[in-house]
């Protein structure tokens, strides 16, 4: 039985990470799970984006998945350590509300879903762990959405790792929308990335590295050249994520030998599969065929 690695997001940008997954992974199986039609969720509170993102994972249990990536930073800052503390402890059998797809028969269904070797990872603790050896003046920028500027989710992450660096936030909240709209390259996203970073820099003058903490920023990398002043680095989190995975599976074999190697991508959308080509065609230059799914 396939045993594809699940990759989810509210939307689209997680695109920019399953992209970096596959290059650094490229014999592996991937299902891409877009929930674009409650999009976005940067807004929503926890208890929603929780919801969703569970919905969305045990989605993707239920389809063969045994370990899934959350390639969007709001469901890794508001639902993660939820879903990992409180639904991996439920039974296998909570898996099959959906369907019996991804449960192999010999499993024991009362046994939790963590046990059974379900795993779910996100993309902020990956970025985190190369901040330290990327600021030398130890004063760090993080742009995100209001939801994971609000979560604080990368503050309380790097105080655990280095808690000698300032972290300050700025929330961009037309950033995600501006990519999406296939505006990236225009004179209105120059101005709008132009304007929040020259916000964040004056909050902290003393930032040398900003966070890309959105996985639609990347598409924005153009903007952020003009606009972040030399001598910045500009860290997206594609890379990093996938280097995490890779080292993850490195370091656990049986996941390793969980998840199946045919080089395959298939795509899944809450919404209309002819949008989701349109837009993915942006992040992955690339036509692709993509199925309408119910959560």
């Amino acid at each position: 039985m396939m045993t594809p690695i699940g990759v989810f997001d509210s939307g689209y940008g997680g695109l920019t990470i399953l992209q970096q997954l596959r290059h650094r992974l490229p014999t592996r199986d991937f299902i891409y799970l877009g929930d674009n039609a409650r999009a976005p969720y940067g807004s929503r509170s926890f208890d929603v984006v929780y919801e969703f993102t569970r919905e969305a994972v045990m989605k993707l249990f239920s389809m063969g998945c045994r370990l899934v990536i959350l390639g969007c930073n709001t469901a890794s800052a508001k639902a993660l350590r939820t879903i990992q503390q409180n639904d991996l402890t439920q039974p296998c059998s909570n898996i099959l509300a959906h369907d019996s797809e991804g449960v192999d028969a010999g499993q024991d269904k009362a046994e939790s879903l963590e046990k059974q070797g379900y795993r779910v990872l996100g993309v902020i603790r990956p970025t985190v762990e190369v901040v330290g050896s990327l600021t030398k003046t130890r004063h760090v920028g993080i742009v995100a959405t209001e939801g994971t500027i609000r979560s604080r989710s990368y503050s309380l992450e790097i105080s655990k790792l280095n808690p000698d660096i300032k972290v300050t936030g700025q929330a961009c909240p037309l950033w995600a929308a501006i990519v999406e709209a296939g505006e990236a390259e225009s004179e209105g996203a120059d101005y709008f990335v132009s304007k929040r970073i020259h916000q964040l820099l004056s909050k902290d003058p003393q930032i040398d590295t900003i966070i890309l903490g959105c996985t639609h920023y990347p598409l924005l990398m153009n903007a952020l050249r003009k606009a972040v002043p030399p001598g910045i680095h500009i860290v997206p989190q594609g890379e990093y994520v996938a280097a995490a995975l890779e080292d993850y599976l490195n370091r656990h074999a049986d996941m390793a030998r969980a998840c199946s190697e045919g080089g395959t991508v298939t795509y899944y959308t809450t919404e209309s599969p002819g949008r989701f080509k349109e837009c993915a065609a942006m992040f992955l230059n690339e036509d692709i065929e993509v199925t309408k799914i119910k959560l």
